[in-house]
């Protein structure tokens, strides 16, 4: 059977359809799946808005612009249905539940991705909203695939993940009971305690989420679909749509404008990372396959996919900077304060070198001069933010895990092969202009400028070149950066040699 035909006729349910992932695979679905019956969206108020009205704004978005070009009827298929993942039950009502009635595809991408989220908030998202989803799977007779997605980094105390379930870090039950009974600051100070091996509320809540799923392999077809760091899409529905400043998004954003100077970490580390319609086509695959080829009840453990670039990565954080600074000359953003220059150091000094002398006192400044002209101070309160979004992405620049994934690659040989061009999402590279895509993805989408750089922004940006450089010389930069490179190789080899 073809994807397509698979998909003819099929209700499907996604949550977290208002998220990163989830609309690029409403978009797909409508685009590339012409013959699907209905998409019901979990959607919960928000700001006093509705979800019908969060809908109608999320259909307006640029990621949607060639579904309203070339198949606009598409979007009478989708129905909003109120709820919320924080909520026992998914919070849907009685009536909704039974519009549910028919779905045979869901797709259970909601959860919270703030690494900073409170313990409480993450478990009852994360980790209850999947037993909720679990309890209400169990209710649909039609039901062909639950795809559940997950993080690649659910084991951060690992160096080398594969596709399977590990033993657990806490009982998942146990810790659902706890969030429903003690209050955040008890559970946010016994946090260390409980899962000393995560760095993060996030990492450990979706590892626990991971067993919900498993625990239900049997009663249930479901699967796990592990992606590592989302970013850009590759080429749909347009090559560098991006929505969001999360994660290394955001600090490479921050860099490329020249607010922030540097970062610690280890600048070789090479990030895994996966275009988010590479993902969301994995996601349309993964349950064409599940629902082709139903599991047996005796499995052992769910089926994972480790949703991951692997060994087609090739960019370090010194690559980023390196190709930032070279992109910049011919596509700097309007919005940009300085020539960028963001070094990843695993020398602590010289990073806080870099940290008050470029990114402090500049900003002490500027705010200084914003004070003067009657505006509200800003710089001091950025760089507070890009010392937290430091602190939370400092695991992921300063390690590198190695994702196998041989039932990723595998997944794709269920393509067939007049489909190929439309699902295939192994055939890419992320090279430089997967990269200068991002650049300009991020100018159009997040920063609201022009695709294409105004001629006083590249003359702007040649005259930040020649001060930035000029100014280094001059301050005596290369000098103490020799001095300090110097130091640190030897006490390294001092310690070397006396262990």
């Amino acid at each position: 059977m073809s994807i397509v035909n698979f998909y003819k006729d099929k209700e499907i349910f996604i949550t977290g359809g208002t998220g990163f992932i989830g609309k690029v695979l409403i978009e797909k679905i409508l685009y590339s799946l012409p013959n699907v019956s209905k998409l019901y969206i979990l959607i919960r108020t928000k700001k006093n808005k509705t979800p019908e009205e969060r809908l109608k704004e999320l259909l307006e978005i640029p990621v949607f612009r060639r579904v309203h070009k070339e198949q606009p009827e598409s979007f009478k298929k989708i129905t909003p249905i109120a709820g919320d993942c924080y909520e026992k039950g998914l919070g849907i009502s009685a009536q909704d539940k039974e519009k549910l009635r028919n779905v045979s595809i869901i797709f259970h991408i909601a959860a919270t991705i703030r690494f900073d989220e409170d313990l409480k908030t993450a478990i009852l998202l994360n980790t209850r909203g999947a037993y909720e989803m679990i309890k209400l799977a169990k209710e649909l007779p039609k039901l062909k695939a639950l795809v559940h997605v997950s993080t690649a980094y659910s084991h951060p105390n690992l160096k080398v993940i594969d596709e399977k379930i590990y033993s657990p870090y806490a009982d998942w039950r146990n810790m659902i009971k706890l969030a429903e009974t003690c209050d955040v600051d008890t559970l946010n100070i016994l946090f260390p305690q409980i899962a000393p091996s995560h760095p993060n509320t996030y990492t450990f809540t979706k590892s626990l989420a991971e067993h919900v799923v498993n625990d239900h392999r049997h009663t249930l077809p479901v699967v796990i679909v592990r992606p590592s760091i989302v970013i850009s899409s590759y080429e749909e529905p347009m090559p560098g749509w991006i929505d969001n400043f999360n994660g290394p998004i955001g600090i490479f954003v921050a860099g490329y404008s020249g607010l922030m100077r540097t970062n610690y970490g280890s600048p070789n580390t090479v990030p895994d990372v996966i275009a988010v319609d590479i993902c969301a086509k994995s996601l349309i695959v993964a349950a064409f396959k599940l629902g082709t080829h139903p599991p047996l009840t005796s499995r052992v453990e769910v089926e994972i996919f480790n949703c991951c670039s692997s060994s087609k990565r090739n960019f370090s954080y010194a690559d980023f900077n390196d190709f930032g600074k070279k992109l910049t000359l011919k596509m700097p953003y309007d919005k940009c304060l300085w020539f960028p220059d963001l070094p990843v150091t695993s020398y602590l000094v010289w990073h806080y070198f870099r940290f008050i002398t470029l990114q402090i006192i500049p900003a002490l400044f500027l705010d200084l001069l914003m004070i003067i002209s009657g505006q509200k101070p800003m710089f001091i309160r950025l760089n507070r933010r890009f010392v937290t979004t430091g602190r939370v992405m400092q695991l992921f620049i300063k390690n590198e895990w190695t994702f196998l994934n041989e039932n990723f690659r595998a997944l794709e040989k269920n393509i067939s092969e007049n489909e190929w061009s439309t699902f295939n999402f192994l055939g890419y590279s992320y090279n430089e202009t997967y990269y200068y895509n991002l650049l300009k993805g991020v100018r159009e989408f997040l920063l609201n400028e022009k695709p294409e750089p105004s001629s006083a922004a590249i003359l702007r940006i040649r005259i930040f070149r020649v001060l930035h450089y000029s100014s280094q010389l001059i301050g005596g930069y290369y000098i103490v950066r020799y001095i300090i490179d110097l130091v640190m190789k030897y006490f390294k080899s001092y310690f070397i040699v006396n262990q």
